[in-house]
């Protein structure tokens, strides 16, 4: 029979691993969340604790398994154009001021299940109706990255997007799909995203950007992991890219190679 509680032991286990996986320190006081969002995975493979449940991960044989992990311990909320001074700066500041005609490019760092990176591109659909640009979204997590390409949403999920945005970008679902709504497939298209780990060097491939969003994420991380995370983003931020940031974050003691402009707006020199 399956333990409904873990040992402090058996938690310090899994603070490690998902701290080494992913650079997220899970506190103390989120133990009954993991508790709540692994217990089923032991049911899946008629485990009785956690420590088996860990010691199976452990082996390396299932890795799939150990992404499961992470999809389930790292999935935060999120919701459409959360924190809307950010896009207002974007809209009215960057883009007002840009003078290149070169594509526009945003990346929105910790995207989750793609909220985030559509409200940017309704933003941007809305501000360079006649000027190229595109939209990258990453996250660790290969479940929200699904969701996120899909572009699905319920309709439960509106409360922030603007009206006029709602019937320009959004198709409501019919028959089968009513109660849900579809981000229109020209913003689709100029939207991708990839599975990436923050706490690791990122590919150069991924290009350079004019703007990069890392908003609500950091909280999950102790100095060291930001920095880490900050350091492995900054090459991809092109000279004079803004970085903006969560309202309950700071990059104070993190990094001096971004120049602080307003809170959570930094500009790179």
């Amino acid at each position: 029979m399956i333990e409904a509680t873990i040992s402090d032991q058996e938690f310090g286990l899994f603070q490690r691993l998902i701290y080494k996986i992913a650079g997220i320190s899970l506190s103390d006081a989120k133990k009954i969340l993991l508790v709540g969002r692994l217990a089923r995975r032991l049911a899946q493979y008629e485990l009785s604790s956690f420590g088996d449940y860990y010691r199976m991960l452990a082996t390396g044989n299932f890795p799939e398994e150990v992404q499961t992990m992470v999809d389930l311990l790292t999935t935060n909320e999120t919701y459409f154009f959360r924190e809307p001074k950010h896009f207002e700066f974007l809209r009215d500041e960057v883009i007002a001021r840009r003078t290149s005609a070169s594509a526009f490019r945003v990346w929105s760092a910790a995207s989750s299940s793609g909220e985030e990176a559509y409200s940017i591109a309704m933003t941007l659909a809305e501000a360079l109706p006649n000027s190229p640009w595109d939209i990258v979204g990453s996250d660790i997590s290969t479940k929200v990255l699904a969701k996120a390409v899909s572009g699905h949403y319920s309709l439960a999920r509106t409360e922030g997007i603007p009206p006029g945005y709602m019937r320009k970008y959004c198709l409501k679902g019919v028959r089968q799909h009513v109660g849900t709504f579809l981000i229109a497939p020209e913003l689709r298209k100029k939207t991708s995203f990839y599975q990436v780990n923050l706490t690791h060097p990122v590919d150069a491939d991924i290009g350079e950007f004019e703007v990069i969003f890392l908003r609500n994420v950091m909280i999950y991380f102790d100095p060291e992991t930001k920095a880490k995370v900050v350091h492995n983003l900054l090459p991809r931020l092109r000279p004079g890219g803004y970085l903006i940031i969560g309202h309950s974050e700071t990059l104070n003691g993190i990094t001096d190679r971004v120049v602080n402009l307003r809170p959570t707006i930094y500009r790179k020199p």
